[in-house]
């Protein structure tokens, strides 16, 4: 499950669309980068049911995902604690059951910052809790979207690849 600049993912997702996750106790929020694009929009959620591993499979395959960014929810210090943790084992499964490239970014403030886009665009108190999770699924993708490109097409230096592959 390792990824890499050689994990066919490159600035734009050239290569394939990505998929971002942001990965909560009940729902998985969805975003989508179509192949070709460097924009990252909001797609569906996923309840965290017993078979969202086999949803995710369906999402990666309708929409023929090349890898997949998932949030790893860090310490406002940057350590990692047992959120970061629960966010790797879920990047593990997600790996495993897609066979795609996992990479793990911060995610600190990532709920914030959708909140305040929606609040900003006249959603707020309407804004539901699935809203909220795709659009945070989004600024997670958009984050890494943005940092590969401005590292000429190559995956952040700082990225951190999901363990196990």
């Amino acid at each position: 499950m390792s990824a890499g600049a050689a994990g066919g993912v490159s600035a734009g997702a050239a290569d394939g669309a990505l998929l971002g996750l942001d990965a909560g106790t009940r729902r998985i929020g969805v975003a989508l980068a179509p192949a070709g694009s460097t924009l990252a929009i909001p797609l569906t959620v996923v309840e965290r049911s017993e078979d969202w591993p086999g949803a995710l499979a369906l999402l990666a395959v309708d929409h023929e995902a090349v890898g997949v960014v998932i949030g790893l929810p860090l310490s406002l210090d940057g350590s990692e604690g047992t959120a970061a943790a629960a966010a790797r084992e879920f990047a593990r499964v997600v790996g495993e059951r897609l066979g795609l490239p996992v990479y793990l970014v911060d995610e600190r403030l990532s709920t914030v910052s959708a909140g305040r886009a929606l609040r900003s665009a006249g959603a707020g108190g309407r804004a539901s809790r699935a809203v909220i999770d795709r659009s945070a699924a989004a600024v997670i993708l958009q984050s890494y979207l943005d940092r590969i490109a401005a590292q000429g097409g190559s995956p952040p230096s700082d990225h951190r690849e999901a363990a196990g592959g």
